[in-house]
């Protein structure tokens, strides 16, 4: 299988014992963009909508995690914050970037502030959306997500947590996200990243207020209003303890801000990165 019948496949690149997949679009300024940690998830498949509609101004990079997507891992590969931390700056090193703006997704939002917290000269401004990172009381829709078993009828219901607007979670659309969640490898790595009891893992992606506090990047925060994921409360919480940064909520919308109301999106990151 390649980019001509799949296309969250696209270059690869090593990055210590991790080949990882990747997508290199536009040209410009970079954006450097995390995807999250739901099932059968890859970089292309959060990113593609903002990938087409800001290619023309910038340049869109987006790498698989090591466990998802089409990212090559060894069977040892022991996955948390600091070792996706470090698959993420030797992947920057590798492809020359000293510096990017990021947008983080979730649970890739915990891994933009971890880049901002300990390599901060590597961090221009910074984006979170939906974004873990700070403690907050396991939901019942994250603890379905990381539960997720594949079926098809699982997958429905976990993009129906996801979205607000019940006519995005299509039949095509979850069929796709449950065939990519049933590849062996992402498979096994997912089943093996968040087992129960699951509220330490949302203490293992959180910051110490200490550290998101001396965040000196200019910040934004989007959040979908009925997000049955991740709470409001997070966003509240960090809009609280950074002090340089604003926070945009959007209505009538769940996890999938990116998606929901992709034009606006897209629209707002433009604006925000644009300025001085």
């Amino acid at each position: 299988m390649n980019t001509m019948t799949n296309p969250e496949i696209g270059q690869s690149l090593q990055c210590g014992d991790i080949l990882t997949n990747y997508h290199d679009v536009g040209q410009g300024e970079p954006i450097l963009l995390l995807h999250g940690s739901g099932p059968g998830v890859s970089a292309w498949a959060n990113w593609r909508l903002t990938i087409q509609a800001l290619q023309n101004d910038f340049r869109l990079i987006a790498p698989d995690f090591a466990g998802f997507g089409y990212t090559q891992f060894p069977e040892s590969m022991r996955f948390n914050r600091d070792n996706w931390l470090k698959q993420i700056v030797s992947f920057m090193d590798n492809l020359g970037l000293e510096k990017v703006n990021v947008i983080g997704n979730s649970f890739g939002g915990s891994m933009a502030l971890a880049l901002a917290i300990y390599h901060p000269e590597r961090v221009n401004k910074l984006i979170l959306m939906g974004s873990v990172g700070v403690p907050f009381e396991l939901t019942a829709g994250l603890d379905a997500v990381w539960g997720y078993t594949p079926s098809f009828e699982n997958m429905q219901a976990i993009m129906k947590i996801f979205a607000y607007n019940q006519n995005l979670v299509g039949d095509d659309l979850v069929q796709m996200r449950y065939i990519a969640s049933t590849k062996e490898d992402t498979r096994a790595a997912y089943e093996s990243m968040f087992p129960a009891p699951r509220q330490r893992w949302v203490q293992a992606m959180s910051h110490a207020e200490n550290d998101i506090r001396k965040i000196q990047q200019p910040t934004l925060m989007v959040h979908g209003r009925d997000d049955k994921v991740i709470p409001l409360s997070t966003s509240l919480t960090m809009l609280n303890w950074i002090e340089n940064s604003q926070l945009h909520i959007f209505s009538q919308c769940g996890h999938w801000t990116q998606i929901e109301h992709a034009k606006s999106f897209t629209q707002l990151v433009a604006n925000f990165l644009k300025s001085e």
